[in-house]
């Protein structure tokens, strides 16, 4: 199982907030690539970013959280998973560029999905992961502030028939609350992915959203031959809920 660790960027700083509300902001470091290096010393399994501030459509921010991003990448050699904001295929093309490993497309694919069958044919099933941000079954987009008609399994099953490998599954409810991941309904994800469609391999789910303590890492890793393949963690890390090198421990046990 491979451990993610999460920065959030909003106005290029390291922030963490409270179920993706922009008003309940901490900041933890003015620096985020001083946090990615952090996070490699310990030997994290990849470093998951996400640009707030894309997300919210505000194209100021963005563009200074992109430049910490290109400086995370100038200064670590973990992988990096990236999302937030990436609207159209010459967006997703400029980040990989960037050296990006594999970037999270959440809004457009609930809102295109047709347009997400393209982009897994064009990029590849590696490079492109599916984010479910997901609240009473139902897709949120725009930074969390609209929720789609799309239910999320509908949305997986239909995006699975070309060739999704990768879900992350995130309870917005739980997000920043450290309340305790919501394993049962990632577990019900992944065992629709479980199953091949047509040529297409099964789908692996990323578990995101409210861990709390080294419990929901252990839980994780104890449902991981259910479909699971990685666990998120943000604001344990920068509490301190969570010892990353135990985390690793577990995981990689």
């Amino acid at each position: 199982m491979d451990i993610y660790a999460a920065i959030d960027l909003k106005n290029g700083k390291c922030v963490r907030l409270v179920q993706g509300d922009p008003n309940q902001e901490t900041i933890y470091s003015e620096s985020p690539a001083v946090m990615a290096e952090r996070w490699e010393e310990v030997g994290v399994d990849w470093i998951h970013v996400v640009n707030l501030d894309g997300a919210l459509g505000d194209p100021d921010k963005s563009a200074k959280n992109v430049d910490a991003l290109q400086l995370i990448l100038d200064r670590v050699s973990t992988p990096v998973q990236f999302g937030g904001g990436l609207r159209t295929p010459n967006d997703i093309d400029r980040t990989l560029s960037m050296g990006v490993s594999r970037v999270v497309i959440g809004s457009m694919a609930a809102d295109r999905p047709r347009q997400m069958l393209d982009i897994l044919g064009q990029f590849g099933p590696e490079q492109v992961a599916l984010g479910l941000d997901v609240k009473d079954g139902k897709v949120a987009t725009n930074g969390w502030r609209k929720l789609a008609e799309t239910d999320a399994g509908k949305l997986v099953k239909q995006i699975h028939t070309a060739g999704l490998a990768h879900v992350i599954h995130t309870d917005i409810s739980r997000d920043g609350m450290l309340t305790g991941v919501n394993l049962e309904d990632s577990i019900a994800l992944a065992q629709a992915g479980l199953n091949p469609v047509g040529d297409k391999p099964p789908f692996k789910v990323i578990v995101s959203g409210g861990v709390a303590d080294i419990n929901d890492v252990k839980r994780v890793k104890t449902a991981e031959n259910q479909g699971l393949e990685g666990l998120i963690i943000g604001k344990a890390l920068y509490t301190g809920a969570v010892d990353l090198a135990e985390a690793m421990q577990i995981a990689h046990g």
